[in-house]
């Protein structure tokens, strides 16, 4: 099961855009706790904190418990909005969830025995379709991560969703049995431009050669004529 994370957070009084902006000048980020047929809690968190935790990969795979005055409350990241310009969280959004909440949620995976694949080896690259994998399950049962093993693979083979050890009472979202990665041949890039540079030039050179030969053979033409037209001198 998935690192529980805590965040300290302020209960908000008041709600709209100038009491949001407000609540940043204070170096705070607006957010609500939603859900599990409860009314919405406007709170507020500190920016750093936030940014701490949110920056990392499985954030929002990982429950976390929100304390707000004193009560505890046990969420799911939802989404983090992001100011366009200075990338700084502007809002954040949490889910409350119950012991019998049933969730959809994108767990990452990991690739691993790269050493061991004999594709990889003779230099075949490994192409990724899927970084995470968007499962059902309960709340209180999110996995960590998931693990696909490279041992075996060869050029042109795949790992598949049925591949991928899934714990109890995950299931993908997707039924069929879908492509996690494969190992793709090696791109090899021909530099097409110096060879044909090359042969524009041997081509250059051999015109270049025949012009000259030319005007050669027609001036050792040119001598007997001039020699026919010499006629000699008449007695007179």
């Amino acid at each position: 099961m998935a690192e529980t994370v805590t965040l300290a957070a302020q209960r908000r009084d008041r709600a709209g855009k100038g009491a949001a902006r407000a609540t940043r000048r204070s170096d705070r980020v607006p957010g609500v706790i939603y859900g599990d047929k409860k009314p919405p809690i406007m709170i507020s968190v500190e920016q750093r904190a936030l940014e701490r935790v949110a920056g990392k990969e499985s954030f929002f795979a990982k429950l976390a418990t929100v304390t707000v005055d004193g009560e505890s409350f046990k969420v799911l990241p939802r989404e983090v909005q992001l100011d366009p310009v200075s990338d700084r969280p502007i809002h954040a959004d949490f889910l409350r969830v119950g012991p019998k909440t049933r969730i959809t949620v994108a767990v990452p995976i990991h690739f691993e025995n790269e050493a061991a694949s004999p594709g990889l080896k003779r230099g075949g690259v490994l192409n990724v379709v899927r970084h995470a994998v968007e499962v059902y399950c309960l709340a209180d049962a999110i996995p960590e991560l998931f693990t696909a093993d490279l041992t075996g693979l060869d050029i042109g083979d795949s790992i598949h969703i049925s591949h991928v050890k899934l714990p109890e009472g995950v299931k993908p979202t997707i039924a069929r049995d879908f492509t996690i990665a494969s190992v793709a041949a090696p791109t090899v890039y021909v530099e097409e431009a110096p060879v044909a540079a090359a042969a524009a030039a041997e081509g250059e050179a051999a015109a270049g050669a025949e012009g000259a030969a030319a005007p050669a053979a027609g001036a050792a033409g040119a001598a007997p004529a001039g020699g026919d037209d010499k006629k000699p001198a008449q007695k007179k």
